[in-house]
């Protein structure tokens, strides 16, 4: 899979930006500030339906403007689609697959599949569980585009509960939401655990290659005993323990259990690496997070975009050399990088100028 044609209207720093595309290595060459990561964050977008930058849509959409749109080319090996999507600050986005309205914005999550990463993928490491979470919850919707609706529900479910633990509502108010809490989180958790089970020899072997020093390797903190790859079981799990420390969520006026509580605990040796690892450690950790997260997708069948957003910078020349392969090995790499002496020698591809929104490509 790979992108032939982006186009952005009223994002971010873009009135109108129309980019014909090749499969291969893609490089944003411009000043931090220039408007480089908006075109690749344009491209998340469309893939997550949420961007990496800002919890809300209202900073995607150009100063004065009440919308701004995103439109892209996919093309697969048997097949074209053209996705285009309406954000909005205001009202529900819209979207389109093929010029026909969908129902739901929901209908485009997975048509483009992407990796990324970026210096703030430190974060996974030396962050707090929101990141880590947020980091799985990504791979298993990537896999499975169906449970990102399943997350949604699950946000909107626990948001309503949480609104009636602060009132202090009685169990029959409390009960259908309960249900639902526990029913969504029960497949979360369920996703959450059957990935990790494919998902950590990948990560183990990728890190022994960058660092034959210590082992590495990821547990799954639940706030429930034993989690399962079984929604039932879990369902069942969740169901008991919000029953044995209801009066704590009133108290608090929290909900105390399910996939919002948990974390990713990652090791090093036998120590967690959160708080013992060194600077390059941590990087080899969010690094192996994500060529893991590539080489399960590829597995499957899936070859992913790859967006490398400034990163060469930061890396020590094993590291940098680990991500060359990588970009090399992709049916499809955007690279940005605001100094050219920290672009690889051996990466090369259709490189554009960005300089004050404007993109330009080098001759």
């Amino acid at each position: 899979m790979h992108l032939s044609h982006l186009s952005l209207k009223n994002f971010r720093s873009y009135s109108e930006l129309e980019l014909s595309l090749d499969p291969g290595i893609t490089i944003f060459l411009g000043r931090n500030g220039e408007g480089k990561t908006n075109i690749v964050e344009s491209i998340l977008y469309l893939a997550f339906l949420s961007s990496h930058r800002t919890s809300g849509d209202l900073p995607l959409i150009k100063l004065g403007e009440s919308a701004a749109y995103t439109r892209a080319k996919i093309q697969e090996p048997d097949r074209e689609i053209l996705v285009e999507l309406e954000i909005n600050g205001e009202k529900a986005n819209r979207a389109r697959i093929n010029q026909n309205p969908t129902r739901s914005q929901k209908e485009i999550f997975g048509l483009i599949q992407c990796i990324y990463f970026s210096p703030e993928d430190m974060d996974l490491v030396r962050g707090d569980p929101t990141e880590r979470r947020r980091f799985i919850d990504q791979i298993i919707t990537l896999r499975s585009p169906r449970l990102a609706g399943v997350i949604s529900d699950y946000e909107r479910s626990l948001r309503q509960r949480n609104a009636l633990l602060k009132t202090r509502a009685n169990g029959a108010s409390l009960e259908p939401w309960d249900q639902q809490v526990a029913k969504f989180g029960a497949e979360i958790i369920a996703a959450r655990t059957s990935l990790l089970v494919e998902f950590v020899p990948f990560f183990s072997k990728i890190y022994a290659g960058i660092s034959q020093e210590k082992s590495a390797h990821i547990t799954y903190k639940s706030s429930i005993e034993n989690p399962s790859t079984n929604p039932a079981e879990n369902y069942r799990t969740i169901i008991q323990k919000m029953g044995e420390i209801r009066g704590q969520e009133l108290d608090r006026g929290l909900t105390l259990v399910g996939p919002h509580r948990d974390d990713l605990l990652l090791h090093l040796g036998d120590h967690l690496v959160k708080g013992y690892a060194s600077h390059g450690e941590s990087w080899s950790i969010a690094l192996s997070l994500k060529l893991a997260s590539y080489d399960l997708l590829v597995s499957e069948g899936t070859k992913p975009i790859l967006i490398l957003d400034d990163v060469f910078s930061e890396l020590d020349e094993e590291r940098r050399n680990q991500l060359i392969a990588l970009a090399k090995s992709a049916e499809q790499t955007f690279i940005t990088v605001a100094v050219e002496a920290d672009l690889p020698k051996d990466l090369n591809g259709a490189t554009y100028y960005v300089k004050n929104g404007s993109v330009k490509l080098r001759l």
